[in-house]
């Protein structure tokens, strides 16, 4: 009697065993991907609703700031994520001793140089008033383009840690006004002319077609994003699926169509 309790004990508890299992193991056809809300989180949406087509279950990870991206990557929360440069993505490993890895590039964002007055960069007068980003990264990112533009000259060296100070020929004369990013749209009713980052180009509605004069190269390494993973990750062969994916006809088709310009394939 005693030995049959067991055996229908034992049987009892197998499908549960079986149960916990199946939920205790990863499913590699599903990855999780972590990105900012807006144009990033847009993008890897439409890759999961590709990715869904062909076997490939994308869940997407939704941020609302720029540092918990990489923690939940580097602690195993989610697989991929996709909303950064290579520079703020080494910044991270430096500054956390961690070792996340681009595995692709994702989509392009580059800044550029906007007029509601004027139509070419040569139309800019002398002495002209031009507003750039206030904040460390973007002001100096600002005064790069500006240089690559001609119409600077900056201390060699400094790349986007460069700041006013460091302009050391200015043939025209420009007046540099620093301001809050987010305000530099704003700022074309008065200014000659602003430099700002298409996340606010997008936010205030500006025509990069009719109102920008000049943009950072397509190769420029501030304007490329990525898609990264963990170094010991990165020939994983469902996330190269999964960049391979985002690299497709389709999704290259859906960020011309939603973004009209503003923002481009970096593939």
């Amino acid at each position: 009697m005693k030995f049959n309790q067991t055996i229908i004990t034992l049987l009892c508890a197998l499908p549960l065993l079986v149960g916990l299992t199946a939920c205790g193991e990863k499913d590699n056809n599903t990855i999780k991907v972590g990105a900012t809300a807006g144009p990033h989180a847009q993008v890897v949406e439409a890759v999961a609703e590709e990715a869904a087509k062909q076997g490939l279950n994308v869940e997407v990870v939704t941020f609302s700031d720029y540092i918990t991206p990489n923690a939940a990557l580097a602690d195993g929360t989610i697989d991929l994520n996709s909303y950064q440069h290579q520079p703020f993505l080494n910044n991270y490993n430096n500054n956390n001793e961690k070792q996340l890895v681009s595995i692709g590039r994702s989509i392009l964002m580059r800044m550029g140089i906007y007029s509601d007055k004027y139509l070419s960069l040569a139309d800019l007068p002398e002495g002209a008033t031009i507003t750039i980003p206030n904040d460390p990264t973007n002001s100096g990112r600002g005064l790069l383009l500006l240089e690559d533009a001609g119409f600077i000259k900056l201390k060699p060296g400094l790349g986007d840690k460069a700041t006013i100070y460091d302009v050391v020929e200015n043939p025209k004369k420009f007046k540099f006004i620093e301001m809050d990013a987010a305000q530099l749209p704003r700022t074309l009713s008065d200014a000659a002319a602003s430099v700002i980052t298409m996340n606010y180009v997008m936010s205030s509605g500006l025509d990069p077609k009719k109102q920008g004069l000049y943009f950072e190269a397509k190769d420029a390494e501030l304007a490329v994003m990525v898609i990264a993973a963990r170094e010991a990750d990165k020939d994983n062969a469902t996330y190269k699926k999964f960049v391979e994916i985002y690299h497709s006809k389709p999704i290259q088709a859906f960020i011309d169509t939603t973004f009209k310009g503003t923002i481009e394939p970096a593939f």
